[in-house]
């Protein structure tokens, strides 16, 4: 409930008068392999991305210790108008930012980000609200239009503008720059990066003094591309379909348009683009260290006296270096997680009740590994499992390499209860 409040008080923005005939200025992002039947993951099994339902928006909230927050979703109307749409990541589910891997925490607010999501997995826990399964369909009024609302809100993918580009194998192609007084629109067209599509449809995206454009490593300013003389200092320029990134988000435009999207950020060339990966990976990994690795149990073999060998399988989108560091005949740590990721049964942090003993075995599985799966099982011996680490289950991995540290309360539960996975109003004095 709590969420949903707060998720609610964004859209006061979305209240004010507008003009009735606003102009959407880029082209429909329709998907065109959007799924005839719709999909529910079950229990233990990587889905099938082609089963999954794509979309885009505006990041306006998080909750990033339950792996949840807010997309205001591009659909068939005036942007602005559009509620809040709330989201939440599948436990193996990836984020990326920036080419990298990533948390929530590390995704500014406006950012423009694309999904691919599907049904929640088993509604009775869902974390956010579950919806009619024909909810993409219905027309929102009020200027809103169809589309805002998919019932499709357990993500296994979220990424970024540059990540989506760079596993795509796109670009955007700057056409034409028009400035005036230090803000301008730029002409350009999303197209593979070997090039060949012409059909792709011009699009105009707003920039101003607050972008940031990285060429190699340097981190320059609209007033250093003037200064050089490769933009104009007021006017038109044509920039001759020049490859670069971008970074997307959302500003209020003039005009009366509403899906005008802006530049954040411009990479020029590749060593920008590879810094800025590096730097975010850099970021992830230290956190995944923190918070060790998540998987789920493939299965349970039990000895003697609370003994047991743990057969899991490591989720994916991480740096390989993380999955390096899981070595046969190492030492390691196993604790219980809710499908949030939250470790459970950790009143004292999560070293207090995990499991602790050796790894076994590491093995890679051949041939195509699903989104989602790193593909990477490891056998996990033990002389006293707890109750958390089942078949099919949520659990976290730590290598003995990684550090032991405390995490803050609202990242961990002291117990398995569903209903203690968020704050209540309880946690406010009177």
């Amino acid at each position: 409930m709590m969420f949903l409040v707060r998720c609610s008080l964004f859209l006061v923005l979305g209240l004010l008068g507008v003009r009735a005939n606003a102009a959407n200025e880029e082209p429909r992002t329709k998907n065109q392999e959007q799924v005839a039947v719709p999909f529910r993951p079950e229990s233990a099994k990587f889905p099938p991305l082609e089963k999954s339902v794509s979309y885009r928006g505006e990041l306006i909230f998080v909750d990033h210790a339950n792996r949840r927050g807010c997309i205001r979703v591009e659909g068939t109307g005036q942007f602005r108008r559009n509620d809040p749409h709330p989201f939440a990541m599948l436990p193996y589910g990836i984020i990326r930012y920036h080419g990298a891997p990533a948390d929530l925490r590390d995704i500014p607010l406006g950012t423009v980000m694309r999904v691919r999501a599907y049904l929640p997995p088993d509604p009775k826990t869902s974390s956010v609200p579950v919806l009619p399964i024909n909810n993409k369909e219905k027309d929102a009024n009020g200027y809103r239009g169809t589309g805002i609302f998919p019932a499709e809100n357990h993500a296994i993918l979220l990424e970024d503008d540059a990540s989506y580009c760079l596993r795509e194998g796109k670009v955007w192609k700057l056409k034409e720059v028009d400035l005036q007084l230090n803000q301008g629109i730029v002409l350009a067209t999303l197209e593979p990066k070997a090039g060949g599509d012409t059909q792709a449809a011009e699009q105009k995206l707003t920039l101003d003094t607050a972008t940031r454009f990285w060429r190699g490593r340097e981190c320059l300013r609209l007033a250093d591309l003037i200064a050089d003389g490769t933009w104009p200092a007021s006017g038109k320029k044509s920039l001759g379909g020049q490859s670069v990134l971008l970074g997307l988000v959302w500003k209020p435009c003039p005009d009366g348009i509403f899906v005008r999207f802006h530049i954040s950020d411009v990479w020029l060339d590749d060593v920008a683009t590879q810094r800025a990966a590096q730097s975010q990976a850099e970021v992830h990994k230290t956190f995944i260290r923190s918070r060790w690795m998540p998987a789920w149990v493939d299965a349970v073999e039990y000895g003697k006296f609370g003994r047991a060998t743990v057969t899991a399988t490591l989720f994916g989108g991480m740096d390989p270096s993380l999955y390096a560091d899981f070595q046969k005949g190492s030492s390691a740590m196993m604790n219980g997680a809710e499908n949030t990721l939250k470790h459970t049964d950790a009143s004292y942090g999560p070293g207090h009740m995990a499991s602790r003993g050796s790894i076994l075995d590491v093995t890679k599985a051949a041939g195509e590994i699903p989104l989602g799966s790193s593909g990477i099982q490891v056998r996990f011996e033990t002389d006293l499992i707890i109750e958390g680490i089942r078949p099919g289950k949520v659990v976290r991995v730590r290598p003995a390499a990684w550090p032991v540290v405390e995490l803050p309360r609202e990242e961990h539960l002291g117990s398995f209860r569903h209903e203690e996975r968020f704050p209540t109003p309880a946690i406010f004095q009177k």
